[in-house]
């Protein structure tokens, strides 16, 4: 792709100024390991919010979501579920207030603050870090020849005769400037580089929508989607035919397996809803919720990350889908059964973004691959150096050590991450098996730690084993007799494994000492099958109350959900020049923002107005000083 010297500067300009910022801030992200991984808890929730939204705008998942909405069209707002896209919903509502009580530094520290220091304690704390690092090697692997392919196709220097080798030179090159920045300032780089990389990306995606605005009328639109293409109600069936239109379409959806709609998305909110329940699983969105400088914080992060990342992605998203409904079919009909629909992004690009936007663009685009894996080499030291080399090789090091540490960790895994991209092509179904068969497992040990008392170290242990077997045994399966076996259909299998292992795991083995049991209830205070501890922490503290908040939160749960997607559902109507139903979208917004201002937002508290001293987070209260 040409680029105008305009283009050029502005991209030049933006990658420079990440470098400087991580270098500007290095000073004061290196006084100690909760500046360096938390940044201290001094960061504003609305400054993680921004962070956090873009540590989740991921290039691919984006162009993932313009071809379900080119395809399903407005039935495609709850495909994401399957993540699931709601989650943020639970960790707004009760589950980033639970999480930041416990003023843990990481996700594995988290898992001794619950279970204490038993045999199956330590094995369920090894577990995790070993599930943590699996993810951040795959995601930096993934991370790379993503970055790497992306850059050869948009930017317009070949660095090599061969394509695939120039792939390689970009992905080394970007790499090597997001580590520069991530290694030396930390979270307080990667918050801050995250922030700029936001507005960048927001103002592209409303760029997008606008120009998409323009070009596309509705009548247009409605001359090239079937019916039923902008309903956002569904029967038993789609009922979506793109006969005579694009063949290729039908045959993609036959083969997603998403028919009989109704059951997938019965399956696919189950799922959802099982994820959701376990918190953030230990990466860079559970170390956001970390570094809230309080519980209430945290928790107004996680609903400030819904209202400013969907309307803008949404407005990409469904602005590129409608300008290659229109304007790109020919070409699309013509690649046959093979249609290629990440295609979409540089034909919109290069036919309709004039210069400096499309440089902008360009940057933004660049800023959600750098962002993802910023956040993601962040947590990898966090892990190595708290949970392993702090823990069991040098627990009395100063703090100097540990960050010089860190930044040896992050380096080594952006190499190994890099080294393993090299092999994607060979090596990414196993990849991708890993991933995917360690968050199977995590679903059900995760999601009993909250709201069941008796369950211990060695009931979490047994639950993540028996996930990894019950996955090894379907992949064993799917290569044996040639199935094709969704995760979303397996799950409820998996899920009843994993939880039928928890169970018998924990009441086959001691419970956990009521001290830490203790401890960790009265300090989260959660909701669920506490009665037992509860009883004993009455003993010391006569005051004590219970949470009583069970039928608020779920209240507030599905009027998240509604919220949250009235605000994908009016992004993309706006776009597509529905008012109608775009107007109907804001006015439930609307109601839905009212509701959760005054039963949600108005209740939230850091700890109980009965939480003894000795059990408040310090950092929860003096955090902002």
């Amino acid at each position: 792709m040409q680029l105008a010297m305009l283009d050029v500067v502005i991209i030049a300009a933006y990658l420079l100024t990440t470098v400087f910022i991580g270098f500007w801030i290095s000073k004061r992200a290196s006084k100690n390991l909760r500046s360096y991984f938390l940044g201290g808890n001094k960061l504003k929730w609305y400054t993680l919010g921004l962070s956090n939204a873009s540590g989740m705008f991921d290039i691919s998942g984006t162009m993932w979501m313009v071809y379900l909405l080119f395809v399903y069209g407005l039935t495609s707002i709850y495909i994401p579920w399957l993540w699931p896209v709601f989650n943020q919903i639970f960790l707004m509502v009760f589950l980033s207030v639970w999480l930041r009580r416990s003023g843990v530094l990481t996700g594995a520290e988290w898992i001794t603050f619950r279970f204490g220091d038993s045999t199956g304690a330590r094995l369920s704390h090894l577990i995790v870090v070993l599930f943590a690092l699996v993810n951040v090697v795959g995601f930096l692997a993934y991370g790379f020849i993503g970055i790497g392919k992306f850059a050869s196709v948009f930017l317009p220097w070949q660095l090599a005769a061969d394509p695939d080798t120039n792939d390689i030179y970009y992905g080394l090159i970007i790499t090597a400037l997001t580590t520069v920045y991530v290694v030396k300032g930390g979270m307080f780089s990667v918050v801050f580089t995250e922030v700029l990389q936001f507005f960048i990306m927001t103002v592209a995606c409303v760029a997008v929508g606008i120009i998409a605005m323009q070009q596309v009328s509705p009548d247009m639109l409605a001359a090239v989607v079937p019916d039923n293409w902008d309903k956002v109600t569904f029967g038993w069936n789609l009922d979506m035919d793109w006969s005579g239109t694009l063949e290729a379409a039908n045959t993609k959806i036959a083969a997603d397996g998403y028919e009989p709609f109704t059951i997938f998305f019965m399956l696919m909110l189950l799922s959802g809803i099982a994820k959701s329940m376990m918190g953030p699983p230990p990466n860079y969105d559970m170390q956001r919720v970390l570094s809230a400088r309080s519980p209430t914080e945290a928790a107004k992060m996680s609903g400030f990350v819904n209202v400013v990342l969907l309307f803008p992605r949404y407005m990409l998203i469904a602005g590129l889908t409608i300008l290659a409904l229109v304007f790109f079919m020919d070409e699309l009909q013509a690649m046959g059964p093979d249609v290629d629909f990440e295609q979409i992004l540089p034909f919109a690009m290069k036919e309709f973004v004039p210069p400096g936007l499309l440089g902008l663009l360009i940057a933004g685009l660049l800023a959600a691959f750098m962002s993802t894996f910023a956040a993601t080499t962040n947590a990898a030291p966090a892990y190595v150096v708290n949970d392993i080399y702090k823990r069991y090789f040098n627990p009395n090091a100063d703090d100097k050590n540990y960050v010089k540490a860190s930044y040896v960790v992050s380096v080594l895994f952006v190499v190994l991450g890099v080294v393993i991209g090299l092999f994607v092509p060979s090596l990414n179904s196993i990849i991708l098996w890993i991933v995917s068969a360690f968050y199977g497992a995590y679903t059900a040990s995760n999601l009993l730690k909250w709201f069941w008392w008796r369950f211990n170290g060695v009931g979490y242990f047994c639950g993540m084993a028996m996930g990894l077997v019950i996955l090894l045994i379907i992949q064993v399966l799917q290569w044996t007799l040639d199935w094709e076996i969704m995760q979303v259909y397996a799950f409820p299998f998996i899920f009843g494994g994993c939880f039928i292992a928890c169970v018998v795991g924990s009441l086959l083995s001691k419970a956990d000492d009521i001290e830490v049991l203790k401890t960790f209830y009265i300090k989260v205070r959660p909701w669920g099958v506490w009665g037992p501890v509860y009883r004993e922490a009455l003993k010391d503290y006569p005051e004590l109350k219970r949470n009583t908040d069970l039928s608020r939160d779920l209240g507030n749960l599905v009027v998240g959900v509604i919220w949250q997607t009235s605000m994908v559902a009016a992004s993309i109507f706006m776009v597509i020049q529905h008012w109608p139903e775009f107007i109907a979208s804001v006015a439930v917004f609307v109601a839905t923002s009212l509701w959760l201002w005054r039963f949600w937002w108005c209740r939230l508290e850091d700890y109980p107005a009965d939480t003894p001293a000795q059990y408040v987070d310090r950092l929860a209260t003096d955090g902002a000083d």
